[in-house]
């Protein structure tokens, strides 16, 4: 037996292996996989090392006893592959375990195809494995996607520009399924360095469009926050600045997603924190420890809004893994209360949490860690290279935990570790004629070499153009997004953002190459000798001008003014941090910049203010002995001369006489300072000695009480006193006092400052201390009038000469006795404060008259808040952005004028900018929301459609395809943008009439129509005819009044006029319940997430949960029942016929209205019949039965 065993199996091995034998066994092996894939669970006690044959032979086991356990469309394929059909033996027989690779031998012809193959698999003609019809395109994206990403010379345009341009054939028609598959690929692209800009220009559009907003923020958000985040070298990155790139992302994003987690990080690279991970950190932290001691004067949320919310933000913008994959099936059923812990997106309500808690600016409310690692832990050119060969941002939960730890007593540990030195080698400058190379230099002398590439031509002309995008989108934003939320969102980052303009000792040396302190500037009083600083913050003050050009004076005094008081406020620390010291320079330099733009009545009104609230808490942290600057006497030295300057421009723009009324303490206790530090000195030189003996440990603050001779006791800190005096010696007396006495006279300054002989020696010391040479040089660029003597002085005050012109200030009047005369001169006033301004022009020196102009006019503005808009943006600034609560209180704001007939139905666009009205006149308008006039103005519509042939009852806005969808009975499809028809609609059967009808929220396309046969149909304008029909139940529920639609798309609600509300399921037709929700009528629904809202004739208002059979919340209305009403986060707003609009709460609480308003005539007239809430920007749209549509606030 052996021998013939041995005789059967010498013939085997000597057989010829086939091509086809081999391609026959790779089948039958796919064959075995995927049913193995099918019953992994099963498999367990299958060994790793068994054959073919013994895989083959389990799973055809399982498949005989378990074949519907295998997914209906790959059981075909299982039984082709296996040959499921035949026996078992006779298909084995000819298999010999020696020579046959294959299991066994498929026939020539089965089904009338031959053999299975890969291309017969892969086939769309003939496959027996029904792929989609995108997935050829899917393949051949892949394949060109491995095949340029590993080519070494492509271009990173070109890759993202080929993969472009195939893209278009895969997403009109894929899937979610085919989403997961896609999706890696461009999270791929948008995270390497070479494509990630490109990626997001080209390929954000259309990936979002297909996504949804939903999928958007959780996917594709972190790695925008990533680009943002480090655009510092990555090429082209100034398009992901530009207008018409933000447009889209928050037309995909939605608007409230946007200005929370984007806009902080664009607006970042106006001060050039964008290129380093430390810098972005510093940025992340800027809701400052200073600012976190209490609340914003202007709205309580400067820095305490995000405290609440640390611990989430961090978890909520963790970049999920998408090297294995990415599945949407997690979204497919989610019990009540999950959430996506790792994503952006959480069920429940958005205002149940801060919505600012992923903003930059809002990540964490302490400086310490930020201020910290702006120097400390700079990253030295190793660490660079290694951050930059990849984008995958980084997760912001260690910076937040830094903070977080850090928070207690943050001010008495972080003020050494904020002296290390900020890196300039990345600030934009707006002054490109000034070289950055002269600014900053290493301990050696040297630039370094990162500044050295910076410099070069190509990446000067890349930082402009970098630089005027985003300004031009700042503008842009602001007058796109309306006063209220350019104010919360915009205005307060820009704010935030120009604390750091200033923070770091090299941010605080003025700029090499201007005018120095000494004697040479003795005229320069109101000479702005910037800072580097100065530079950067540049561009963010244009920016907040513009706002205020926008929006008119109300921003520089309600907003501006009472942040810089918030800025100044007096701390109890023991010593400044570098926060707290950049931000009182630059409140400094952005008061010099608002008064500048005040007229003279707002100017007088509010200079009180500015004394109480910002001169003299300034000049109290200034001049005062307790507290030391953490950049020592450089700080101190800037923030004096910035201080000076911002003096001398009040007292030039009130003129002599009112700075005797409001100038006196001020300019008292300025000056006090000398003789303060002239009565300590002989204390301070034996303290100083004594200290140095007995402590070794320099820049340790010491404290001592030291009593001056008039018998006051002085709490001191040595290291402060120490820069008072280097601060305050006869150099600064002279380059202060004297100008000032040129000013407004040398009697008043006699009157104003009671130590004046002490300052005048002074000054005369530094005089007579400079060498002949130098006074002659200034004698020459001194007018004359300061040199001619008077009391014995070396100088006539220029307080005469600018008497003898009779002028007061800039308000071109003259003051005789209690009298205003106007000058009868042939000259007007104008003119002579023309006059005045050039000779001040010209005492100064300066070359740039815009920078050092007395007075500025406002331009006017269309948009100039005035009336009932002033009073509404006054409120919502003032409100906390923690404060999530819908507030109405009748200021009427717009109206829109022009419809004949009642308006049925209103819906606001995406962007909140425009929304659109249908109307029983037959018409469909489309009104633009921007401020005009004082709330009294009647707007018209910037468009009107007019193929309607009968009333129209609904109007919505398709997002996906950006087209509007409207039904008078038929459905019309048409472009918002040019008003074209792109398609209709009929009675589809020509006998039930259209009587209701939704649209799916993106990323769905379809529109859904409700008919009076019970019958719904979707319609997906992008294919011809229907995409489904679906007959509801055979029951006596009447016709369907209304249909509402879940935010994720998967069920749709219908309410009847039998009161009935049926829940079915959108993918497959099935009811999944109905019930008897009311006793009358169904008026109107709504739909959350896996909640329904329903209003009815029988005067009830209930909450229900999709899947329970009790309410969740119900109410009833007294009244009249609720006909309308719209939902804002965890609130409902309704309306009456009774023209009473009420605010109910969908969470516990009360079975009664939170409050309830009856509309005045003077706001509304007519009877409400329809209304819309704005939820950004938290406004109220109110249609009436005579046509006109008003906004309230």
């Amino acid at each position: 037996m052996h021998a013939e065993v041995q005789q059967i199996r010498q013939p085997c091995q000597q057989s010829r292996l086939l091509l086809s034998e081999l391609l026959q066994r790779d089948m039958q092996a796919f064959g075995v996989l995927i049913v193995e894939i099918s019953f992994a669970s099963k498999l367990r006690t299958l060994k790793p090392e068994a054959t073919l044959l013994d895989r083959y032979l389990t799973v055809r086991k399982l498949c005989s006893g378990h074949m519907r356990e295998i997914p209906l469309p790959l059981q075909h394929v299982v039984e082709v592959l296996l040959q499921l059909h035949k026996d078992q033996k006779c298909l084995l027989q000819k298999y010999c375990p020696l020579s046959s690779v294959q299991l066994f031998e498929y026939e020539h012809i089965f089904e009338g195809l031959p053999p299975p193959s890969p291309e017969q698999m892969l086939s769309p003609y003939c496959s027996i494995i029904p792929f989609p019809p995108y997935f050829l395109s899917l393949y051949r994206f892949i394949v060109t996607y491995q095949q340029k990403t590993t080519e070494g010379d492509a271009q990173g345009r070109e890759v993202v520009a080929f993969l472009w341009q195939q893209l278009k054939s895969i997403l009109y028609e894929i899937t979610p399924e085919g989403q997961e598959i896609l999706l890696p690929f461009i999270l791929s692209l948008m995270s390497d360095e070479s494509t990630a800009v490109y990626a997001a220009w080209y390929l954000f559009e259309p990936i979002a469009q297909a996504l949804g907003p939903k999928n958007t923020n959780k996917y594709l958000l972190k790695p925008l926050v990533g680009l943002y985040e480090h655009p510092g070298y990555l090429p082209g990155r100034f398009y992901l600045y530009t207008d018409c790139f933000v447009a889209q992302l928050i037309m995909r994003l939605g608007l409230q997603a946007f200005l929370t987690n984007l806009l902080g990080h664009i607006l970042q690279v106006i001060i050039g924190f964008e290129s380093t991970t430390e810098e972005g950190k510093a940025l992340v932290g800027s809701a400052d420890d200073e600012e976190s001691v209490g609340g914003s004067p202007v709205s309580g949320s400067f820095g305490s809004d995000i405290k609440n919310d640390v611990k989430h933000s961090s978890s909520t913008l963790e970049l999920l893994d998408y090297s294995s994959g990415v599945s949407f099936s997690e979204q497919e059923y989610m019990t009540d209360g999950e959430d996506f812990q790792n994503g952006i997106y959480v069920s429940g309500s958005v205002q149940q949490q801060d919505q600012e808690s992923v903003s930059v600016g809002k990540l964490s409310d302490r400086s310490s860690a930020s201020e910290v690692s702006l120097g400390e832990d700079r990253l030295t050119d190793g660490d660079s290279g290694k951050e930059r060969s990849s984008l995958k941002s980084v997760d912001s939960s260690q910076d937040m935990k830094h903070s977080e730890n850090s928070s207690h007593g943050g001010e008495e540990t972080d003020e050494d570790d904020d002296t290390a030195t900020v890196r300039t080698d990345l600030t934009l400058s707006v002054n490109t004629d000034a070289s950055m190379d002269t600014v900053t230099a290493n301990a050696d002398g040297t630039v370094d070499e990162e500044e050295d590439e910076l410099h070069e031509d190509c990446e000067d002309k890349e930082q402009k153009i970098l630089l005027d995008s985003a300004c031009k989108m700042v503008q842009w934003l602001a007058a796109k997004l309306g006063p209220t939320v350019t104010s919360r969102y915009i205005a307060r980052n820009l704010l935030r953002l120009l604390t750091l303009c200033y923070i770091g000792p090299d941010k605080q040396q003025f700029i090499i190459g201007g005018e120095e302190i000494n004697l040479h500037n003795v005229g320069n009083i109101y000479d702005k000798r910037p800072v580097v600083g100065d530079q950067v913050s540049e561009p963010v003050l244009d920016c907040l001008m513009y706002v205020a050009y926008l929006y008119g004076e109300p921003v520089l005094t309600y907003q501006y003014l009472p942040y810089i008081s918030y800025l100044v406020a007096p701390t109890n620390s023991i010593r400044l941090n570098s926060r707290k010291e950049a931000g009182l320079l630059a409140a400094v330099t952005l008061t010099q910049k608002i008064i500048v733009y005040l007229s003279d009545t707002t100017l007088m009104d509010i200079l009180p203010k500015i004394n109480q609230d910002v001169l003299l808490p300034v000049l109290d942290i200034l001049t005062t002995p307790k507290l030391g600057f953490p950049n020592g006497f450089q700080g101190r030295t800037a923030l004096c001369v910035k201080t000076i300057s911002l003096m001398a421009l009040v007292c030039l723009r009130i003129g002599r006489e009112m700075v005797q009324q409001h100038m006196t303490e001020t300019l008292d206790q300025f000056f006090r300072v000398f003789s303060v530090l002239h009565c300590l000195r002989e204390e301070v030189t034996k303290l100083n000695a004594s200290n140095s003996s007995e402590n070794g440990g320099a820049g340790d603050s010491v404290f001592v009480e030291i009593s001056s001779p008039d018998g006051v006791t002085h709490t001191c800190d040595l290291s402060a006193l120490e820069e008072l005096e280097k601060v305050f010696n006869p150099e600064m007396a002279y380059s202060s006092y004297i100008p000032f006495s040129c000013l407004i006279g040398d009697s008043v300054m006699r009157k104003i400052v009671p130590e004046h002989e002490l300052v005048w020696k002074l000054a005369t010391l530094f005089q007579n201390s400079t060498t002949q040479k130098t006074l002659e040089s200034v004698h020459q660029q001194l007018p004359s009038y300061i040199l001619e003597p008077e009391n014995g002085r070396s100088f006539r005050a220029f307080s005469n000469s600018f008497g003898s012109d009779n002028q007061s200030g800039t308000f071109g009047s003259v003051l005789v006795g209690n009298r205003i005369q106007v000058p009868q001169d042939s000259r007007s006033a104008g003119s002579r404060a023309t006059h005045v301004k050039q000779r001040i022009n010209s005492f100064i020196g300066s070359t740039n008259q815009d920078d050092h102009a007395l007075k500025q006019e406002l331009p006017k503005s269309s948009r100039m808040l005035c009336g009932n808009w002033l009073a509404y943006w006054q409120y919502e600034i003032g409100l906390s952005q923690q404060d999530y609560h819908f507030h109405f209180h009748q200021i009427k704001l717009q109206s829109f004028v022009g419809h004949t007939g009642a308006t049925k139905c209103l819906t606001a666009v995406s962007g909140e900018d425009f929304f659109l009205s249908a109307s029983k006149d037959k018409t469909v308008r489309l009104w633009p929301l921007y401020n005009y006039g004082d709330g009294m103005k009647e707007i018209e519509p910037r468009y009107t459609y007019t193929e309607h042939r009968k009333s129209v009852f609904f109007v919505s806005h398709l997002e996906t395809l950006q087209q509007v969808v409207s039904c008078d009975g038929t459905v019309h499809l048409w472009d918002r943008f040019t008003g074209k028809t792109v398609q209709t609609y009929d009675a589809f059967d020509g006998k039930s009439p259209i009587t209701a009808l939704s649209t799916m929220a993106a990323p769905h396309t379809s529109i859904i129509v409700g008919s009076a046969d019970s019958v719904l149909r979707f319609i997906d304008p992008r294919k011809p005819g229907l995409q489904h029909e679906f007959k509801l139940a055979n029951t006596m529920a009447g016709l369907v009044r209304y249909l509402t639609v879940s935010p994720n798309g998967r069920t749709i609600s219908i309410g009847f006029s039998s009161g009935v509300i049926v829940l079915m399921d959108t993918r497959t037709g099935l009811i999944m319940r109905g019930w008897q929700a009311h006793e009358g009528d169904v008026l109107q629904m709504k739909a959350a997430d896996g909640i329904i809202v329903s209003s009815s004739s029988d005067h009830s208002l209930t909450v229900w949960k999709e899947m329970e059979q009790k309410p969740l919340r119900q109410y009833r209305s007294t009244s009249d029942p609720i006909h309308a009403f719209d939902l804002y986060g965890n609130e409902i707003v309704t309306g009456t016929v009774a023209n009473k609009i009420g605010l109910y709460s969908m969470s516990d609480g009360p079975n009664s209205p939170i409050s309830t308003n009856k509309l005045s005539t003077e706001n509304f007239r007519g009877t409400l019949t329809c209304l819309n809430v704005l939820p950004t920007k938290r406004l109220l749209l109110l249609g009436s039965e005579n046509g006109v549509v008003r906004l309230l606030a």
